[in-house]
């Protein structure tokens, strides 16, 4: 048996027969350097890029020190954004199936107050949050964290980007001294050595360094003058390609919503993700972007950190990242899985230091590549292969993925390999169909019921 076998550790056997039973045998770089640690008890900075297997990672060490007849909140996993808390409570459900009764609530912003201090008062086991949302519930009483044992912060230096140092110096003070602190970063700037000497006990030090292979990500660099002609390349990039899904990395909100427009005006299909767009407004964008109703992303590193995005065919920097980790992390969320990828990296004269940091850090000289011609830019632009359409009815509702399936593929429906992915919020769900079946996938849920009552279905524009 080698060191890399999930049958290795010491876990409980209801986590390990639940391991066996998800497919997880072997573990991952990351899960191999840190899982015997956590086992151990030590406090742990880890340093890996996101889809590393970070999460397996801590949660099975949550879930092996988790007291199940002790009613108490014993875990707090903290995370930038909302999509990184769902996600992550969603992974420690899945890990504890094999573990009774284990009762892991979310309490994040962008979300109703009150139904958050209801669940709190029946009592949990993990909470996994934001910071602000964290911190409102201990200073009015309705969280206590006198019980517990472990400290997990996800995505550290989002956090401390996104300007949470405050917030989390806050929590930590609630909590009791002796506990096991684990902190995940993609990068390691200066802050993490910083809030690690504030918050953690001697902690150890993990570094998965992320290695992108020429045969998976092709990389490719290209000399622009100005803004206007940065504009016009991610254009014709983009064009050329034609990618089913592709993102591009602004620094600013400002840029984001230029370059998105700009795209827009081409008739291709795109969504502007920053930090000021409200929750329902980022949560739609989110899914149609990942049911592949839109083909193009344009965000700032903090709102693209932590989303789950599967087979991202194309990454543009559109500036090049301040930190060269930074830029690791942005061209390593193409090419995942073996699959092909493509980075593209615009930069003008003002980022040449940039790019010395990039050659420093990949020993290699970076050398310019032409851009496709503009003979492109009378090309038509192209849709996305899916439509998303909006239900007005959710979880509230009792809504699940089955039900909506099940009223499109009816006898006078669409054919269930029309359609895409589903997504169900509290008061709505949106599901992705063939773009050639959209029509009559509206009519046959307008048509139909969901429970026995009648819905509200539109398209996403």
């Amino acid at each position: 048996m080698n060191h890399y076998d999930f049958a290795s550790l010491s876990l409980k056997s209801g986590l390990r027969n639940n391991l066996s039973s998800l497919g997880y045998q072997q573990m991952t770089a990351v899960q191999a350097g840190a899982l015997p640690r956590i086992l151990d008890g030590v406090d742990l900075i880890a340093q890996a890029k996101t889809g590393s297997g970070k999460t397996v990672a801590f949660g099975l060490g949550v879930l092996q020190k988790l007291e199940v007849k002790r009613f108490a909140v014993q875990s707090l996993v903290l995370c930038p954004t909302r999509e990184l808390a769902d996600q992550v409570a969603r992974e420690l459900r899945k890990l504890a199936r094999g573990v009774h009764n284990v009762k892991v609530l979310t309490l994040c912003g962008g979300m109703p107050f009150g139904p958050q201090v209801g669940s709190l008062e029946h009592g949990a086991h993990i909470i996994v949050g934001t910071p602000g949302r964290v911190e409102e519930h201990l200073r009015k009483g309705n969280l206590k964290l006198d019980a517990l044992s472990m400290l997990v912060l996800d995505e550290a230096d989002r956090m401390l980007e996104m300007g949470f140092q405050a917030t989390l110096d806050a929590i930590v003070e609630k909590m009791p001294k002796q506990r096991q602190t684990l902190l995940f970063s993609a990068t390691y700037p200066d802050e993490i050595r910083v809030i690690s000497k504030r918050v953690m006990n001697q902690p150890e030090l993990l570094q998965i360094k992320e290695q992108h292979s020429a045969t998976t990500i092709a990389q490719s660099f290209y000399y622009v003058n100005d803004n206007a002609e940065r504009v016009e390349a991610v254009l014709r990039l983009l064009l050329e390609h034609r990618p089913d899904s592709a993102v591009v990395f602004c620094n600013t909100r400002r840029d984001t919503e230029e370059v998105a427009a700009r795209l827009r005006e081409a008739n291709l299909k795109v969504i502007a993700l920053h930090g000021e767009l409200d929750q329902r407004a980022r949560d739609q964008a989110l899914v149609c972007f990942a049911n592949k109703s839109v083909s193009v992303l344009v965000a700032t590193d903090v709102a693209a950190r932590g989303l789950d995005i599967e087979e991202l065919d194309m990454v543009i920097n559109y500036h090049i990242a301040r930190d060269p980790e930074v830029h690791t992390h942005r061209i390593g969320r193409t090419g995942r899985a073996g699959a092909k990828g493509r980075a593209c990296s615009l930069f003008g004269d003002r980022e040449r230091q940039k790019i010395e940091r990039l050659e420093a850090q990949s020993q290699a000289t970076i050398r310019p590549e032409p851009l496709p011609t503009a003979a492109v830019l009378s090309s038509p632009g192209y849709k996305p292969a899916m439509v998303c359409l909006q239900l007005d009815s959710g979880k509230k509702q009792k809504i699940r993925p089955g039900d909506i399936l099940g009223a499109l593929t009816r006898e006078d429906g669409v054919a269930g390999k029309e359609v895409g992915k589903i997504h169900i919020f509290d008061n709505c769900a949106y599901v992705a169909v063939r773009r050639h079946v959209a029509d009559q996938a509206l009519r046959t849920l307008m048509a139909g019921k969901l429970k026995g009552r009648s819905v509200r279905v539109r398209k996403i524009r």
